[in-house]
């Protein structure tokens, strides 16, 4: 079991590190060329993938991300509150205005409404009298 364990590792390692540097965009491969350390890794066992892991590889990501998606994810606007945010704010006194001009408008118009209806009723009520008399 050992022995096959002395195999399996290196290989696993190497492997893992094959793909890994497939896997790294260009700009990521310090040192040498992408294609260089292809071959280094897949023809030193051990000291291939040692090596690729330790010195060859970018362990941090381009400033502006490597993916379109990442560009944007970069470039997001940071999340205020609600409440700490003056657009937001903006916006609700905007709205605020508007609610209250459309209330204004309803309270006079049902004020409209109600004195063309005590008017009927005056007129009604004054004929019914006026025709009784």
């Amino acid at each position: 079991m050992l022995r096959a364990l002395m195999y399996i590792l290196p290989l696993a390692l190497t492997i893992y590190a094959f793909i890994d540097c497939l896997n790294t965009p260009e700009d990521e491969a310090r040192h040498l060329p992408k294609v260089v350390w292809v071959i280094i890794i897949l023809l030193f066992w051990i000291v291939g993938p040692i090596v690729w892991f330790a010195a060859g590889k970018m362990r941090r990501a381009p400033a502006g991300g490597r993916t379109p998606s990442e560009w944007h994810r970069n470039h997001r606007h940071e999340w205020v509150a609600p409440d700490d945010n003056p657009e937001f704010l903006k916006s609700l006194r905007e709205e605020n205005k508007k609610d209250e001009a459309l209330l204004k408008d309803w309270e006079a118009d049902l004020r409209r409404r109600e004195e063309e209806l005590k008017r009927r009723e005056q007129g009604k009520s004054g004929e019914d009298t006026g025709a009784e008399g």
